[in-house]
């Protein structure tokens, strides 16, 4: 463990911030999951509902700095592409 003071805090700092990270991850996976069933589902209503809740989770995950901005965009991306395809719409 830590002896100095500074080394203390700054672990008792990361240790909180890993397990926010942790969750914010988890909660971003959840939701792409729910997407990715209701596209599977196909179900375009739920799709289109449940990919508006992804992007919040995502671009706040991305603008607390938990996954890199490039990341967010590529998932955000990949995903309204396969809601697109349900309606038929590639674009």
């Amino acid at each position: 463990m830590a002896t100095h003071k500074s080394a203390e805090k700054r672990y008792r700092q990361s240790e909180r911030r890993r397990q926010r990270n942790v969750a914010t991850k988890s909660h971003v996976k959840t939701r792409v999951k729910a997407v990715l069933a209701s596209v599977t589902s196909k179900d375009e209503d739920k799709s289109r509902e449940e990919l508006l809740r992804a992007v919040k989770v995502i671009d706040k995950a991305a603008s607390k700095g938990v996954v890199h901005k490039n990341t967010a965009s590529r998932r955000i991306s990949r995903l309204t592409r396969k809601v697109n395809t349900l309606s038929g719409s590639a674009g």
